[in-house]
């Protein structure tokens, strides 16, 4: 499975950005598409998943601020960021987990920079 996200750059505090996912391969009916990001120093974190079934989740930091959505058909996921701050600077990744016989299959796109200036 491959991934590959676009999207990223710098943009204004307050500002908005989309960024978007395509995945390709031997990808499940069944999967959880996702973004996480990394800020300088920082662990990767847990932006906002989506199941192929239905449902988002967020992190307390994305909550009403950003929309993940996800079209199964096209195995895309994307992620509409508004109000951004400062704090948002970080690399973003895209991200698909699908399980085969129980086994979970991790994947990672190869990220794309977002920078807000404040």
């Amino acid at each position: 499975v491959q991934l590959q996200a676009s999207g990223g750059g710098l943009v204004q505090a307050g500002g908005s950005l989309r960024l978007s996912c395509a995945a390709s391969g031997s990808i499940l009916s069944s999967n959880v598409m996702g973004w996480y990001r990394q800020a300088p120093g920082k662990q990767r974190e847990l932006v906002a998943t989506a199941p192929s079934g239905g449902g988002t989740y967020y992190a307390t930091s994305a909550k009403g601020r950003f929309i993940i959505s996800r079209d199964n058909a096209k195995n895309t996921v994307s992620l509409q960021m508004n109000s951004l701050n400062a704090e948002d600077t970080a690399v973003y990744y895209c991200n698909l987990i699908q399980f085969l016989r129980a086994v979970a299959q991790n994947y990672w796109g190869q990220g794309t920079q977002v920078t807000v200036s404040s």
